[in-house]
């Protein structure tokens, strides 16, 4: 019986993968986990059991319906940690680099936001495409019109998915019509904080876009946000271009380096989630794992605006460990997909002659972006009590990925080759909260 002919299904057979650790930290043998043919059992959006099918299908309820993928994977839904929903509709736009091309593209498209029609249609297109790709929880960037964040959320919840997002903050440096001030800054987020955060799945996110458009006053109230709702996240961008770090050194002169910006202003700690972080020196690397602050790697907007290679396996050093996610970062980034995301990642770290493996990219894109975000005690793991986010992965999508996988040794070549190969056509399903969120057909083997 096919999961879509049953909306209520939530017992899952199939291969399962999970981490239950760190693989850049401890042994990645005892960080995976791989059932071959595994069960899922969800209850109430909950995941109840997990293990061998063999073990776990006696204690089913007799006349239990069990959606069946078997050949496919089974993993935890996948975590964006950076990607602006307004920017949609630019996905593409070339020919400049970070500070040029907002201007240029960003700035314009944000500027259609203050239609709610625009914003609602775009959410409902954006949160598609999320499950589309597998995508379950994400990090978003609204744009500065409190509407923008409204659309978001009201679309996340006709899904019942787990989104965390804010209103940007944007008072200097930006066109009319996308600048706040310090205080209606704080008055919207304010509002909305109240209107959205632990609404259903829903969490808010205080969010400067970054400091160069942002007033030390305007810095100074999103600390005073955080501090009177200190349970809510902070999302920024940081280093991520040289010119842009220049800049900011321009601008705030009294500050040690980039990160003390946001440290003096009170915006670093557990729940504080930096995007790129490409150009970060050794010291703010230091107080990013003192702090507890996240990195999103962000590999396809990088390539894309020329901003440069992450040094990934210099953040997850062991001597000195920060927590790092994958972000999409649409629209300088190129795809939604974090397969495809977790194949850039590879091909970053091998230009950095600094290899990372399959599982270690698995682990970035589910347990390592729910630690980055604060938010693994519910999420990123396919275990007893996580919430029942699942997408499943089949390896046999297209003709070219079921050639190569035939040829698969082991579950880290599977993953390797979906990484590689793989896009929003080997996902076969996506599970919110138990329930099945996207489906396409199965294909014929």
């Amino acid at each position: 019986m096919s999961a879509a002919a049953n909306g209520d299904v939530t017992d899952i057979r199939g291969t399962l993968v999970s981490c239950r650790d760190d693989p850049f930290l401890t042994d990645p043998q005892r960080a995976f986990v791989h059932e071959p043919d595994g069960l899922v059992v969800c209850r109430g959006g909950t995941i109840e059991a997990v293990g061998p099918y063999a073990s776990l299908k006696p204690s089913l309820p007799p006349h239990a319906v069990i959606a069946d993928y078997s050949g496919c994977l089974i993993a935890p839904g996948f975590i964006d940690t950076h990607v602006h929903y307004v920017q949609t509709g630019m996905i593409g736009s070339q020919g400049r680099q970070l500070l040029d091309w907002l201007q240029r593209y960003t700035y314009p498209a944000e500027l259609a936001f203050a239609d709610p029609d625009v914003a609602r249609k775009t959410a409902k297109l954006f949160c598609a495409e999320l499950l589309r790709n597998g995508t379950t929880t994400a990090l978003v960037f609204c744009s500065v019109h409190p509407q923008s964040v409204d659309a978001l959320f009201e679309e996340a919840e006709r899904h019942n998915m787990r989104l965390v997002a804010g209103k940007v903050l944007m008072d200097r440096n930006a066109p009319d019509g996308l600048r706040d001030t310090a205080q209606s800054g704080y008055d919207q987020s304010s509002a909305l904080i109240a209107k959205w955060h632990g609404r259903g799945r829903a969490r808010y996110a205080i969010t400067p876009r970054f400091a160069g458009t942002s007033t030390p006053e305007q810095l100074a109230a999103a600390g005073a946000l955080w501090r009177a709702h200190p349970d809510v996240h902070v999302q920024t961008h940081i280093a991520e271009n040289r010119d842009e770090v220049a800049w900011m050194a321009e601008l705030f002169p009294a500050r040690s380096d980039y990160l003390d910006i946001y440290e003096h202003y009170g915006l670093v700690g557990r729940r504080t989630m930096l995007a790129h972080g490409i150009w970060l020196n050794e010291s703010e690397l230091c107080r990013c794992h003192q702090s507890g602050a996240a990195l999103s790697h962000c590999p396809t907007s990088n390539f894309f605006l020329g901003s440069g290679l992450f040094g990934l396996r210099n953040a997850k050093s062991p001597r000195r460990p920060v927590a790092v996610g994958l972000g999409t970062d649409i629209g300088a980034g190129t795809s939604l997909s974090l397969l495809v995301t977790m194949g850039a990642a590879y091909q970053v770290s091998q230009l950095r002659s600094e290899p990372v493996d399959a599982i270690e990219a698995f682990f970035l894109a589910t347990l390592g972006g729910a630690r980055a975000l604060a938010l693994d005690d519910k999420i990123g793991s396919l275990a007893a009590g996580r919430e029942a986010d699942m997408v499943v992965l089949d390896p046999a999508a297209t003709p070219l990925l079921a050639f190569r996988n035939a040829r698969a040794q082991s579950i880290e070549d599977t993953l390797g080759v979906l990484m590689t190969l793989g896009d929003d056509r080997a996902v076969r399903a996506t599970y919110v909260a138990g329930r099945i969120a996207h489906e396409r057909a199965p294909v014929d083997r």
